[in-house]
């Protein structure tokens, strides 16, 4: 029997005054004895001439080592004492002692110890298969952009060009008007003029944001299709991707248009009683409530807006319509608003900060070799924006577009994978989709804090 710490059969130890013969089994001295009495050997002269009964205990040999002491306790493991110093069970450090488990020999108590825990759970792609932590989720997008760079790359770096090629020669050509600018800072303009001003602006703006809005259609609808095949492991080309996505384009143009007018009907909704109360004729009171309102329509916005934000990715990976999307968001939402609010928010500010560190040297160096200098780069009523400007700044926007939108697409993906997991154990589907042999008949590993 092995009796290492940790682990010890009971009994196996031999008892005091006994030799183990070959095969480890204790055998009692031999006692000489003649019946007639005349040749027992000589008892020592210290011993006393009250013997025990025969049978019962052993006598020592002639010479009798000093009594070692007893060898220390083993470790946590089965524990207890039995007879001949072996560990048994209900005492301290033993498998029947409180807070004790199956631990490793030698090894701490319970799961975990030298014998290890239970198995990792199984990561054919850039995720294992299982409730993911804030820091996998982003890594698994990072990841995506990394083992996958040339599919990714290629895709936000096209979309990227076409995109800020329409911008700026729309805001060379048609949207390049200072008037308008002029007007909106001159204190003695009327109002028709700064009604003019304004719809001009907001026109172009609208423009602007109208195109970089359908390039984040397209990359989102094909990074989707990368991220999801990523997480299997399965590599794939920017024709299959194109191929997966196409079919969905037009739901998820309609969806991701539906979404930011929502919110601008709920903030003006939130605005028109303090704009009615201010038509009336009290400026302060309807100024002060259009205030309040639009605050709380914001709220309220930004609350639905989380709900319906698993929206793209179920809508792109289920084949669902515009409607059934969004239900599908919000019901994987339930219950985990914050997490998804707080894990959205990082994402943005993260993809806004990596933006910053591209956009604004490219923005300072279009202003410095530009006419106006520093100065026109400060004043928007300095004059037109040449081209200079505009392509070098323009080249900013591109390289910074580049690396964010992988980073924004793949998140949204991972999130709703992830609540997928947790709600309705998407892992299963996943690892027999990746061909993970035996996958769900062992317990997996555990979750990470999230």
């Amino acid at each position: 029997m092995n009796d290492t710490p940790g682990w010890a059969s009971p009994g196996s130890a031999p008892s005091d005054g006994q030799e183990p013969d070959s095969t480890g089994t204790p055998q009692p001295a031999e006692q000489p004895t003649d019946p007639a009495g005349a040749n027992q050997p000589q008892q020592p002269p210290k011993w006393s001439k009250e013997q025990p009964p025969p049978a019962q205990w052993s006598a020592p040999g002639p010479q009798v080592p000093a009594q070692t002491p007893p060898p220390p306790a083993p470790g946590p493991g089965w524990g207890g004492q039995y007879p001949g110093g072996q560990p048994g069970p209900g005492a301290p450090g033993g498998w029947g002692a409180p807070g004790q488990g199956y631990g490793g020999p030698g090894g701490p108590a319970g799961w975990g110890g030298n014998w290890g825990g239970p198995p990792p759970a199984a990561k054919p792609g850039v995720i294992p298969l299982r409730p993911l932590g804030v820091g996998e989720i982003l890594d698994g997008a990072v990841s995506t952009m990394r083992t996958y760079w040339r599919t990714v790359l290629g895709i936000s770096l096209t979309v990227a060009v076409i995109t800020e090629t329409a911008v700026i020669l729309l805001q060379g050509f048609f949207l390049n008007d200072t008037e308008g600018s002029d007007a909106l800072s001159d204190p003695s303009a009327t109002v028709g003029e700064l009604t003019r001003a304004l719809g001009d602006t907001m026109l172009s703006s609208g423009v602007v944001l109208l195109i970089t809005l359908l390039g984040t259609i397209v990359a989102t609808a094909l990074l989707t299709s990368v991220t999801s095949r990523a997480v299997l492991g399965k590599p794939v080309t920017t024709g299959e991707a194109w191929r997966d996505a196409r079919p969905q384009l037009l739901r998820l143009s309609g969806l991701t248009l539906l979404l930011p007018v929502i919110a601008l009907l709920i903030v003006g909704v939130g605005t028109l009683p303090g704009v009615l109360v201010g038509v009336a004729g009290s400026g302060d009171a309807g100024a002060a409530l259009a205030v309040l309102g639009g605050l709380a329509g914001a709220v309220v916005a930004i609350w639905l807006m989380v709900r319906f934000s698993l929206s793209s990715p179920a809508l792109m990976l289920e084949k669902q319509g515009i409607v059934k999307s969004m239900s599908r968001s919000v019901k994987l939402v339930r219950g985990s608003w914050w997490r998804v609010f707080g894990i959205q928010l990082l994402a943005t500010i993260i993809a806004n900060i990596v933006a910053s560190i591209v956009v604004i040297p490219f923005a300072l160096l279009a202003a410095a070799l530009s006419g106006d200098g520093f100065s026109g780069l400060l004043d928007s009523s300095g004059g037109d924006i040449g081209w200079t400007f505009l392509i070098i700044s323009g080249i900013g926007s591109v390289i910074g577009s580049m690396l964010t939108l992988p980073i924004s697409a793949g998140v949204t993906v991972l999130l709703y994978i992830d609540q997928r997991i947790r709600r309705e154990a998407l892992d299963l589907d996943l690892a027999r989709a990746a061909g993970v042999p035996d996958y769900g008949t062992e317990p997996s590993g555990a979750t990470p804090g999230s």
